[in-house]
């Protein structure tokens, strides 16, 4: 345990720590989807209804929250023996290893947040339109397989797929809620901000390599070797500037939209660290904090260039 991660007595009231057992600044990437979400429909002129809006934003906030407790507790065997995690990126929360709660416990908040989210989903589908449940049920079932067995996603290569397509409907699922109906708009920005969020997955993925490994967690860098898997990050991060690029071409996306190419710096210098450091998992912070920018300034510049550029 370093010094930095929490302990037993980090938190004086049972309810702050099993709101940080959440990760509550990770949440951050699920505010700027719903973003881009809302964005995509105000730019094909759509009266956006704010009250929707939050309650979107608080429906997908749920859901990432109880992906990553549950994530928690199903990768808690892996993270006891991560030597060379980097906290807080990687290795978990640490609540489990550092006795902060109990894995029954997390376990248990982790499925009454999607009970939650089921609830709020029903009731914002009546209000928005049922063809917003596909969307939902398809976005919790990724969140359960990700890391609960039997399909644990994530030990199988086909976690960064199921990250990919989880963020996309959460883009997906924000504009539908404005619209009532399915829209290529959503579509065209929401792949690029998708791929940068599986960037940001990817990079986590090299410190705990070992630690993955030995327990059986059979990762896209685990199953590559962190030496080739390095070259899939920058590949998703020419996915997602070449897909904007034709987006902008096609004209699928307003003008204004050209901006968000600019959050594709911190992303390629990610990589080129990335491409030095592989091996080197306590050289590679620049590259998961270049990446959280990346998909937070990619994001929000796509939603300024749909606001300034759109119709709404």
């Amino acid at each position: 345990m370093s010094p930095a991660e929490p302990g037993p007595d980090s938190y004086a009231h049972p309810a702050l720590r099993f709101f940080a057992a959440t990760r509550p600044a990770f949440l951050s990437v699920t505010v700027v989807a719903c973003l881009l979400g809302t964005g995509s429909a105000w730019s094909d002129g759509v009266a956006i209804d704010p009250l929707l809006a939050l309650a979107t934003l608080a429906f997908a906030l749920c859901a990432h929250a109880g992906v990553n407790v549950l994530n928690d507790v199903h990768d808690a065997d892996a993270d006891a023996g991560n030597r060379e995690r980097i906290y807080p990126y990687t290795g978990g929360s640490r609540f489990i290893q550092n006795r902060i709660i109990a894995a029954p416990d997390l376990e248990k908040f982790g499925w009454a947040l999607f009970g939650i989210v089921s609830l709020a989903g029903l009731l914002l589908s009546f209000l928005s339109g049922f063809g917003l449940v596909p969307i939902g049920l398809v976005g919790l079932f990724l969140g359960w397989a990700y890391s609960s067995p039997p399909l644990r996603l994530s030990a199988r290569g086909l976690g960064e797929l199921a990250v990919a397509a989880g963020w996309l409907l959460i883009v997906l699922g924000a504009d539908y809620v404005q619209r009532g109906y399915y829209d290529g708009l959503a579509l065209a920005v929401g792949m690029p901000f998708a791929a940068l969020v599986t960037n940001l997955l990817l990079v986590n993925e090299f410190p705990d390599w070992r630690a993955d490994a030995e327990s059986g967690k059979r990762t896209l860098v685990v199953r590559l070797g962190r030496r080739e898997a390095r070259w899939l990050y920058l590949v998703l991060s020419g996915i997602a500037g070449g897909w904007t690029i034709a987006a902008l071409a096609a004209q699928l996306i307003p003008g204004a939209c050209f901006a968000a190419l600019l959050g594709l710096v911190p992303s390629v210098q990610a990589g080129l660290v990335l491409l030095r450091q592989a091996e080197q998992p306590q050289e590679l912070v620049p590259a998961i904090t270049g990446s959280i920018v990346a998909v937070l300034l990619f994001g929000l510049l796509l939603t300024g260039g749909l606001i300034l550029g759109g119709a709404g």
